[in-house]
C-alpha cells in the first residue's frame, strides 16, 4: 500500500463524542475506511499524567491460564481493558500434548515479572515486521511514561558443578540446549510443552532428551527424566532442561546445594517497569516501520501512545459481520498516526479482539465490541486502565 493510501486509513465517517468512563479515561467510537471496506473503531483514551489514573496487566492469576477480559477486568477493578498478548491457543502437533493458554512474549504485572519471551519460531500470530521479536513489548514504568522496549532474560542456575545459564521463566516453549525456570506463577499446567518443537519451527517433535530438577528452600528435592505436571510452592522451582541443559541437571542430586535468579532486562531504559505487555511494534517515532503487512485484513487490537508516553490510544476493532474485513498492520498503524500516536504496538486480534468498560450505573463490566467469535474468547491477558 502506497503512502497516500496509508493516509487514507485515518478515522473517518461518524465519530461518537467522547465519553468520560472515569477521570483521566474516555470512550468513543469511530469508522475507518480501509482498503478491504468500512471498520468501525472503539478506543479507550487514558491520562496517565493523571495521578490517580493508571494501566497493568490483567491476567488470570497464573501465567499458563486463560479468562476473558470482562471477568478479569471485572475481578480486578479494571474501569476499562483490553486483550493483551498472542498466546499459546492450540497444540495439534504434539500427540497427547495440551495447550497452556500461556503468552508468547515477556509479561510484568504490579512490578512483578511473570515471564519471559519464548523463542521466535515458537510464537503465534502473523508474520512480524523484519526486525521484531518476541522480546517486544508494550511497557509503562515507574516514572508512569508508556514506551516501546524489549526485555531479555537474565538469570543462572548455581550448582555445585558450577553456573548454568538461565534461558526461560515460565515459558511455553524452551530454546534448544537450554535449561528453563518455572515458578509458582506458572500454575498447574503441563511442563511437557516446553520442551516441543525448535527454536525455528514450532511444529518439530518434542524433545527426548530432556531432565527436570525440583527445588525447594535451596535444595534439590526431586529429580525427573520428564517435564511433569502441577502446582509449584511459592518456595520451589522447577528446572527443565532439553538436550544440552538436560545433560548438565542430571549431575545434580537429591540434596545438593542450588540457587535460581532471574529477572528481566529492559534494552531501552533503566527506569522499571511496572506493566510490560507482548506484541509487535507498528509505529515507532511517528513512522511506521517498513515492511508492515499491507495486503491482509483482519479484525485488530493495538495500543498507541503520544506526549511523551503520557497518553495512551487503545483501539479494538468491531467483530460485526458488517465490519470483519477489518484492517491490514500497514492501516493499523496509519490509523494510530492518524489519531496522533508517535508510537504503536499490535497486540492479539480476530476472535480474541476485545474492549469492556464498567458501566457506571450498574457498577459491572460491559462489552463494547462485537467479537468477532460472538462470543469473548478466553485469552492470556489484558490491558487493564485503572482510576481512583
Amino acid at each position: 500500500m502506497a503512502g497516500a493510501a496509508l493516509a487514507e486509513a485515518a478515522p473517518a465517517g461518524a465519530v461518537q463524542r467522547g465519553r468520560r468512563i472515569a477521570p483521566g479515561v474516555t470512550y468513543r467510537q469511530f469508522d475507518i475506511d480501509a482498503a478491504a471496506g468500512e471498520a468501525h473503531a472503539h478506543l479507550l483514551t487514558v491520562d496517565l499524567a493523571d495521578p490517580h489514573v493508571r494501566v497493568d496487566l490483567l491476567y488470570p492469576g497464573t501465567v499458563a491460564a486463560r479468562a476473558t477480559v470482562s471477568r478479569m477486568a471485572g475481578s480486578a477493578g479494571a474501569v476499562a481493558g483490553v486483550n493483551g498478548d498472542f498466546f499459546h491457543i492450540s497444540e495439534t502437533q504434539h500427540p497427547g500434548v495440551e495447550a497452556t493458554g500461556a503468552p508468547v512474549g515477556p509479561a510484568i504485572a504490579d512490578g512483578r515479572v511473570l515471564k519471559a519471551a519464548v523463542p521466535d519460531g515458537q510464537r503465534f500470530g502473523p508474520a512480524l515486521p523484519p526486525g521484531a521479536g518476541t522480546r517486544d513489548v508494550l511497557g509503562v514504568g515507574t516514572d508512569h511514561r508508556a514506551r516501546l522496549d524489549r526485555l531479555g532474560l537474565t538469570g543462572s542456575v548455581t550448582t555445585p558443578e558450577g553456573r548454568i545459564p538461565l534461558k526461560g521463566l515460565n515459558q511455553y516453549a524452551l530454546p534448544e540446549d537450554s535449561v528453563g525456570a518455572f515458578t509458582a506463577r506458572w500454575g498447574s499446567a503441563s511442563r511437557r510443552r516446553a520442551v516441543c518443537g525448535t527454536d525455528t519451527r514450532r511444529s518439530a517433535p518434542c524433545s527426548t532428551d530432556t531432565y527436570e530438577v525440583t527445588v525447594r528452600d535451596g535444595r534439590v528435592v526431586a529429580v525427573s527424566r520428564t517435564p511433569g505436571s502441577g502446582s509449584i510452592p511459592a518456595d520451589g522451582t522447577v528446572l527443565v532442561g532439553r538436550e544440552e541443559g538436560a545433560r548438565r541437571l542430571r549431575k545434580l542430586s537429591v540434596g545438593d546445594r542450588v540457587r535460581v535468579t532471574h529477572g528481566l532486562v529492559a534494552a531501552a531504559t533503566r527506569v522499571p517497569y511496572r506493566f510490560a505487555v507482548g506484541g509487535f511494534p507498528v509505529l515507532r517515532d511517528g513512522r511506521p516501520l517498513p515492511g508492515l503487512d499491507d495486503s491482509a485484513s483482519a479484525v485488530r487490537t493495538v495500543v498507541g501512545f503520544t506526549g511523551g508516553g503520557l497518553r495512551m490510544l487503545l483501539l479494538v476493532l468491531d467483530g460485526a459481520s458488517d465490519y470483519r474485513t477489518g484492517l491490514t498492520v500497514a492501516e493499523e498503524a496509519a490509523t494510530l498516526r492518524g489519531l496522533g500516536a508517535s508510537d504503536a504496538f499490535n497486540l492479539d486480534g480476530g476472535g480474541s479482539s476485545d474492549l469492556v468498560t464498567r458501566d457506571a450505573g450498574t457498577g459491572g463490566v460491559k462489552v463494547r465490541n462485537h467479537p468477532s467469535g460472538g462470543i469473548e474468547r478466553p485469552v492470556a491477558n489484558g490491558i487493564g486502565v485503572f482510576s481512583h
